[in-house]
């Protein structure tokens, strides 16, 4: 079982920290705020009052010992560089950096982030995709050029098979599965007949995607 460590419990942190605390694992959650910390204690496996900005506090926590450290201070830039260091410094794994822009992401990438994620970014294309059309139900950016979306079977695909279609190449996507209510079939079969109501969870070019969109707007609504 891995030990994480989050460092900074605003919104995204917490979120962060109790969710990987109900999923099994040990996780440590710091902050400077004690109303934070005291409304997590009872959701992550230990919790403590530490100020984020101060080295000596980051250091005395032992830090090599998580195997996995997500820095999720996004405003004080100073703050996020620092305990990214202190982290890669004292042995720590995996080191998660949460950023506010590209440029905060490529000063962490520098000093040894292993990865950096924008969550008010990424929420913001989700949400902007999920308002501009009918058919897409979620949308995850896995790089400029490529995501993985789910789309709502368009009605004139209804009845027709994934070989029929000919999808990767017309569209250049990929179907990694399709989702019938509660049943979800992983790798489909070619031939399987896609039904209405069916969900395609594919990969493929965000240029790919829009094309499909753009030719099946007015075809699919969402239920």
């Amino acid at each position: 079982m891995k030990q994480y460590i989050v460092i900074g419990c605003g919104r995204f942190g917490a979120s962060v920290a109790s969710t990987m605390h109900l999923l099994g694992h040990q996780v440590m959650a710091i902050d400077k705020s004690e109303d934070i910390i005291q409304n997590l204690s009872s959701k992550v496996t230990h919790a403590a009052i530490v100020d984020v900005t101060d080295e000596q506090a980051l250091r005395s926590l032992g830090l090599g010992n998580f195997d996995v450290a997500i820095i999720a201070i996004g405003s004080d830039i100073r703050a996020s560089i620092m305990a990214t260091l202190i982290a890669k410094e004292m042995g720590v794994n995996e080191v998660i950096c949460k950023a506010k822009d590209e440029l905060q992401a490529k000063v962490l990438y520098k000093i040894g982030a292993d990865r950096v994620v924008f969550p008010e970014r990424d929420m913001g294309v989700r949400v902007a995709h999920n308002l501009v059309s009918n058919n897409i139900l979620d949308h995850i950016e896995l790089d400029p050029e490529y995501s993985i979306v789910e789309i709502v079977v368009p009605k004139k695909w209804m009845g027709k098979s994934l070989i029929e279609l000919e999808l990767r190449g017309k569209y250049e996507i990929t179907v990694l599965a399709i989702k019938n209510g509660k049943d979800i079939s992983v790798t489909p079969s070619p031939d399987e007949k896609l039904e209405g109501g069916s969900i395609l969870v594919v990969i493929g070019k965000n240029a790919s995607i829009r094309k499909i969109i753009n030719e099946n707007r007015e075809l699919v609504r969402r239920k």
